[in-house]
């Protein structure tokens, strides 16, 4: 049987194919390179996927790893799709169902990206990944790294989650912290990737195959609801690969004969750093990066994406749209749904529901749309989100009796 049917990489904006066999990074054009497979050599049938592991890996046909034994793995995938009622209710979109990637490994969807990119590197040769990173990505890409037994070099904003710092010293990367934003860190990637032999850098969209990791959650979203697509799904956009991901998963999905039904994709980043929404709503087809980006969901305090022509094209192709909110909305929504649903959401993941709630009251949204909210880690890694003040009691006191 064929593990994988990748057959070559493509560049999605000048149509250059090149092989997939060697260490790769952006097209000469500029633009990333996406994974393209074979999908007549896909010989399994939807419904033979049930007997296998509940991970991402149960759709290896479809992902670049030419090896079983090459895999790199910590049981991501596969992640519940929770209905919210309550809250569903309260916004006037009963039918919501929430994909909570806080339960993956390393507590972030950022899990995906680096399961399969750590896997492919290392099948390759690679001896060493670098990148920048807001947090959470460069975590995971840490953590996997060592998994793999190969080098991790990381460089983060110093107001980066202090968690995700911590994480990465765990696994024994090396870190440093740069007083600065995102594309501080990546230029000083760049320069120290050039003078390292053996290191590839592994930024957002720079290698092709973290977009492969997060398509999975498309697969999984449309399996989980018995091979049929949800009418909306909305998700936090900062480097954009889980958009061009879900849309590319979409694509394959139907070439395969799996899907046919259209799913409208949905953008949300924060009003303080908001390049694509201000795109989509100028009708460009890439972004302008924000003069003084700034937003307490920092896993979307993203100037400038590399993919944002992707993103754009994607939200468009699939009549979607992008929605910005402002950090007390996203902080409101984040306690409400913990106290309606009893999840505690990341502040990124909280956005979309903010969105939600902006996009019913719009109109854009009738009600009566099947909706995936995709939830990208874990609130507990945010735990400055929440203004903590509870009483303390003396050793001889009482609780109130009520209040």
């Amino acid at each position: 049987m064929t593990y994988s049917t990748l057959s070559h990489l493509s560049c999605p904006r000048c149509g250059t194919e090149v092989s997939a066999d060697v260490v790769r990074g952006t097209c000469a054009c500029g633009s990333p390179l996406l994974a393209r497979y074979d999908l007549t050599q896909v010989k399994t049938d939807r419904d033979e996927l049930a007997a296998r592991p509940p991970n991402l890996w149960r759709y290896h046909e479809v992902l670049p790893v030419a090896r079983e034994s090459a895999v790199v793995t910590l049981g991501e995938g596969m992640t519940p799709l929770l209905p919210l009622p309550t809250y569903g209710a309260r916004v006037g979109v009963p039918n919501l169902l929430m994909k909570d990637e806080g339960l993956i490994p390393t507590g972030t969807f950022k899990a995906r990206g680096a399961a399969v990119g750590v896997s492919r590197a290392a099948e390759l040769g690679v001896c060493g990944i670098a990148m920048p990173t807001n947090g959470n990505a460069g975590a995971a890409w840490a953590l996997y790294a060592a998994r793999a037994g190969i080098r991790s070099l990381i460089a983060m904003p110093v107001d980066a989650p202090t968690i995700t710092r911590t994480e990465c010293v765990a696994a024994g990367a090396e870190l440093y912290l740069v007083d600065g934003l995102i594309s501080h860190a990546g230029a000083l990637i760049r320069a120290a990737v050039a003078e390292r032999e053996g290191y590839q850098d592994v930024s957002t969209l720079k290698e092709p195959y973290r977009i492969e990791g997060k398509k999975t959650m498309g697969y999984e979203i449309v399996e989980q609801l018995g091979w049929r697509a949800p009418d909306v799904i909305l998700y936090p956009t900062g480097g954009g690969v889980g958009v061009i991901g879900i849309h590319k998963a979409l694509q394959e999905l139907r070439e395969l004969g799996w899907l046919t039904p259209e799913t409208r994709l949905v953008a949300v980043q924060a009003t303080g750093c908001a390049p694509i929404v201000e795109a989509w709503e100028a009708g460009t087809e890439e972004s302008v990066a924000p003069a003084n980006p700034s937003t307490v969901a920092f896993g979307v305090n993203v100037p400038k994406a590399l993919g944002d022509f992707l993103v754009l094209r994607a939200l468009k192709e699939t009549e979607g749209t992008a929605v910005a909110v402002s950090d007390p909305e996203l902080l409101a929504a984040q306690r409400e749904l913990a106290q309606l649903e009893g999840t505690f959401v990341c502040p990124e993941g909280a956005a979309c529901f903010a969105a939600l709630a902006r996009l019913r009251e719009s109109g854009w949204l009738k009600g009566t749309e099947q909706v995936v909210v995709l939830n990208t880690g874990t609130g507990i890694k945010y735990p400055n989100t929440i203004q903590i003040d509870v009483p303390t009691l003396p050793k001889d006191g009482k609780i109130p009796h009520n209040l």
